[in-house]
């Protein structure tokens, strides 16, 4: 059958299908209808099925159509029951509606034989059976007792399960005997039905003793539920006492709300059934003499639901077809695909994968009407689409061409040629009456238009698009039009300028004498209104000028400014970015998101830039052991003003650490931020040994270990000490000791059998709680002498052999020294500059019984390093010159004929770039200022 473009023929579409019906065999009326309906034009006819077979109406008096819908008339079950589907057919094809199923309610009725009367003991549990006989369809159960004519109330003592329809009393009384008679109700066979009646008696040889619940009634171990059912679920116990019922869910959660209980809390009701219930749930029957406990597991099924649906297409013959539908249930749906309701069969040209149909090359027998068919377990769905496959020679009525193009010189146009033609139609083009090839300016696209590119006042004229198939040829005309192209001739320029400052904006054009050209003006995308007033801006200029002036600029007025030109051919723009300069705003939201023994992850957010970008950024921290803020290194180790979080390094471990961060633009540097909150590093194990071991002197007997102890802000962690290790020179085994005091710089190791002034190998170590760390290099240490000298001692020396003593020596005079210096280097200032460190200090002034001073001292470490560097000078100031990047230690003695004097307070020069210049000044006591100045030196 082929298509034209007639807008009345239409294919079938179900307005009304099939559902499923209970039919009950007591129902008065002797007729099932099963409807269907479909529009179309012509008008559908209809066929039916019965279990995948075609109904003969031919064959059967029973079956007969109403419309389009199916009469069965005094339907016999073992004949009639099943699934039918309903089939509307025009000339344009064949759809097949949803399934339905077609079944039979019905119940018969109990045996009428005697039954046989139940004995128990007063306090023992029950079941009285029902024993319904056969049916099909929803049924109800109930009970009455004796001759009265309401029926048993459940309680929390007596159950009955709408699953079997047996009455459970879970602890008999005296007022339980009696007769108990079954009744079932089936609505939908429209019949109820009563058993014979089931005597109770007691027994009178015994009472029934407690005893713990015994769960009679249980709910299946898995249940499949349908998603938006009621869900019911039963559990009862026969036990003395009475059991109590309660209900939980295994995975810990409440039960929904939605929860309905019944009297007897035997049954729970799970209305609308969705995911978050499917789980596993427990019935807990419980007494004073125990407990007893039913689990089970519920599953959420889904029938299949739409989430893609093929559409009706039109194509051309010989185009390809893709179509792909998708469903979603549980479990997941299986396709098939059905043109005209008879399965596809797949072929060389025709592919079939799951919920997707390929047709590589479509011929016309291919239009008709297809049904993607999702199928689950539960329920089959449908979705309909027709196929229209279209054979026609080109056509211009409705899509003719352009009759007037205009395009500006040296612009792009593209003439429009759009036939309809099935299939697609050859195009080609002529202007006037010679025949157009492809070139670089001339360009025909894929949909059959014209493109010419870079147009000339030369290409004016009249166009002609020819469409051509196998079916006919088609022409379209039209004209192009060409203008003087609009040309911005002094766009706005950048400015970087000041606060206060009046500028002007020009943006002055060439356009086509006969083209209307307007200005506008936006700044950062929003358009500056001159009508309202705006302050500060002002229009200024004629036709082809539209100058902006703004009068004492503002920060707020920094942006990005753009002047619109419009015409009716063309819009064309300039841009233009004023910066009224400003520095940084200080960062904000400096937090820690980590923190090592060694490094800290800090990130921040950038404050304002004042529209100079934020080019640089620097960290500093503060400790309790700091002298104000310093600069710490980072990685990355330079920080752009891109970067919001960075790695601090080089910290130290079980120290507690505040950062704040410093943005700089190419205006200078800005206010630092809000410190961060003061955190601890981890701990970790010491890494620093002691320095300038020594020792010796001491009392007989003795073996004297000094050493400068280590600061707290190197000591990694709590239970903070120090190990000693010693052995005789030429010995193999060490002794070791440990102190735990942190402040202690002394340990005496005294043994009666110690050789006077004997060498030993020594080395001072450190620990902590995290283990042991570093030990010191070996130093050489004596022990004690024999004696000590005290007041005016003459001595002479002799010596002796087995003969005797020989004569004594010459006398020799010894003066001792006086005592160094008591009093420490003070008032230190120092100055870093590049690479050099510039010392100054005051002279010591000595006491009348301290020996003169003679010099200085001034010892230095890297900070972290146990190897000293000393200079010496006899002046009160030094230049040293130390490495960028590195914490430097440095102190100050005098140097006198008695000996080293006391060291100086220990100095702390930071790690800083070669971007800083420093002054420090440390005064007595613990009063210390410091001015630190710096400048970037991207910006000096």
């Amino acid at each position: 059958f082929i298509f034209t473009d007639n807008d009345i023929l239409q294919g079938p579409s179900f307005t009304q299908e099939p559902q499923d019906i209970m039919y009950s065999l007591n129902m008065e009326h002797s007729e099932v209808i099963l409807n269907c309906a479909a529009n179309g034009y012509p008008i559908p006819n209809y066929r039916w099925k019965q279990n995948g077979t075609d109904i003969d109406f031919t064959m059967s008096y029973h079956y007969r159509l109403i419309g389009g819908s199916l009469a069965i008339s005094n339907p016999y079950k073992a004949q009639a029951i099943g699934t039918y589907q309903c089939l509307a057919t025009n000339p344009l094809g064949t759809i097949l509606s949803q399934k339905a199923k077609l079944q039979f309610a019905y119940i018969e009725n109990f045996e009428t034989k005697t039954r046989s009367t139940v004995s128990v003991l007063a306090g023992q549990g029950v079941v009285l059976l029902c024993g319904p006989p056969p049916f099909f369809g929803d049924v109800y159960y109930a009970w009455t007792f004796n001759d009265h004519p309401l029926p048993v109330q459940e309680d929390s003592r007596r159950f009955i399960s709408q699953e079997t329809g047996n009455l459970y009393i879970a602890k008999v009384e005296p007022s339980d005997v009696g007769n108990y008679t079954c009744f079932v109700t089936n609505m939908q066979a429209q019949k109820r039905i009563q058993g014979p009646p089931t005597p109770l008696v007691l027994r009178n040889d015994g009472v029934m003793g407690e005893y713990e619940p015994k769960i009679e009634v249980r709910f299946p171990e898995t249940v499949q539920a349908a998603k938006g059912s009621t869900v019911k679920l039963e559990c009862f116990a026969l036990g003395n006492p009475v059991p109590n019922i309660s209900w939980r869910r295994l995975d810990g959660s409440p039960l929904a709300r939605k929860i309905e209980y019944s009297k007897s809390k035997g049954t729970i009701g799970i209305p609308n059934f969705q995911q978050e219930d499917e789980g596993s749930y427990e019935c807990i029957a419980g007494n004073l003499r125990g407990r007893n406990i039913a689990r089970g597991q519920l599953f959420l099924y889904a029938p299949p639901e739409w989430d893609k649906k093929i559409q009706t297409t039109d194509l051309s013959i010989y185009d390809p077809l893709f179509w792909e539908c998708r469903a979603s249930g549980k479990p997941i749906p299986s396709y098939v695909w059905l043109k005209n309701g008879e399965p596809i069969v797949p072929e060389e040209r025709i592919q079939i994968e799951n919920g997707s149909l390929v047709i590589t090359m479509l011929n016309v027998s291919d239009s008709g009407f297809y049904q993607c068919v999702a199928e689950n377990k539960y329920q089959t769905i449908y979705a309909n689409a027709e196929l229209r496959v279209r054979a026609s020679a080109p056509d211009f009525s409705k899509n003719p061409m352009q009759k007037i193009s205009v395009v500006q010189v040296g612009g792009d146009v593209v003439i429009e040629c759009k036939p309809k033609a099935s299939p697609r139609a050859m195009i080609s083009w002529a202007k006037g009456s010679e025949m157009i090839r492809q070139s670089k300016r001339f360009f025909i696209l894929e949909d059959g238009s014209l493109k010419i590119y870079n147009v000339t006042k030369l290409d004016a004229g009249t166009y002609t698009c020819i469409a051509m198939n196998q079916f006919g040829i088609a022409k379209t005309s039209g004209n192009l039009v060409i203008k003087e192209r609009t040309i911005i001739t002094v766009p706005p320029p950048q400015m970087d300028v000041t606060v206060g400052e009046s500028i002007v904006l020009p943006c002055q054009v060439f356009h086509d004498p006969s083209i209307e050209v307007v200005f506008t003006w936006y700044l950062n995308g929003n358009v500056i209104d001159f009508q309202r007033g705006v302050p500060h801006f002002e229009r200024i200029g004629g036709e082809s000028v539209g100058d902006l002036m703004i009068r004492e600029i503002q920060l707020n007025h920094s942006g990005k400014y753009v002047c619109m030109v419009e015409t009716t051919l063309d819009n064309l723009s300039a841009v233009a970015d004023i910066i009224v300069r400003g520095p940084p705003g200080p960062p904000s939201n400096v937090r820690i998101e980590n923190i090592s023994s060694t490094t800290s992850q800090l990130c921040w957010r950038p404050g304002i830039d004042n529209n100079s970008p934020i080019q640089i950024y620097t960290i500093q921290t503060r400790t309790p052991f700091s002298v104000g803020w310093l600069a710490v290194s980072t990685i990355p180790e330079i920080l752009n003003g891109k970067m919001h979080t960075a790695t601090v390094v080089g910290l130290n471990p079980w120290v507690e650490y505040e950062f704040r961060v410093v943005a700089g633009n190419s205006i200078g540097i800005g206010e630092p931020s809000q410190p961060s909150k003061l955190l601890r590093t981890k701990a970790a194990v010491p890494v620093v040994a002691p320095t300038t071991i020594g020792g010796g002197g001491g009392s007989q007997s003795e073996l004297v270990i000094t050493w400068e102890s280590i600061p707290e802000e190197l000591q990694n962690g709590e239970g903070f000490g120090y190990i000693i290790m010693f052995r005789p020179v030429g010995s193999l085994t060490w002794t070791k000791a440990s102190v735990s005091s942190v402040e202690a710089s002394k340990y005496v190791y005294r043994n009666e059998s110690l050789i006077p002034l004997s060498p030993f190998e020594v080395k001072v170590g450190v620990y902590n709680n995290e283990g042991e760390g570093t030990l010191s290099p070996a130093t050489i240490v004596y022990s004690g002498e024999d004696g000590e000298v005290s007041g005016n001692i003459t001595t002479k020396m002799r010596a002796y052999n087995t003969a005797g003593t020989g004569p004594s020596s010459d006398l020799v005079n010894v003066t001792t020294k006086k005592s160094p210096p008591s009093q420490a280097p003070s008032n230190i200032a120092w100055k870093l500059k590049n690479s050099k460190l510039c010392l100054n200090w005051e002279h010591v002034k000595t006491m009348e019984n301290e020996s003169d001073v003679l010099g200085y001292k001034i010892l230095y470490r890297q900070n972290r390093q146990s190897k000293t560097h000393i200079l010496e000078t006899n002046n009160t100031s030094a230049e040293i010159l130390v490495p960028f990047g590195e914490d430097y230690i440095i102190e100050i003695r005098t140097v006198s004929d008695g000996g080293d004097g006391s060291s100086s307070e220990k100095i702390r020069i930071p790690k800083i770039s070669s971007k800083f210049h420093c002054d420090i000044l440390f005064l007595p006591s613990t009063m210390i200022s410091w001015f630190c100045s710096f400048q970037l030196a991207s910006f000096m």
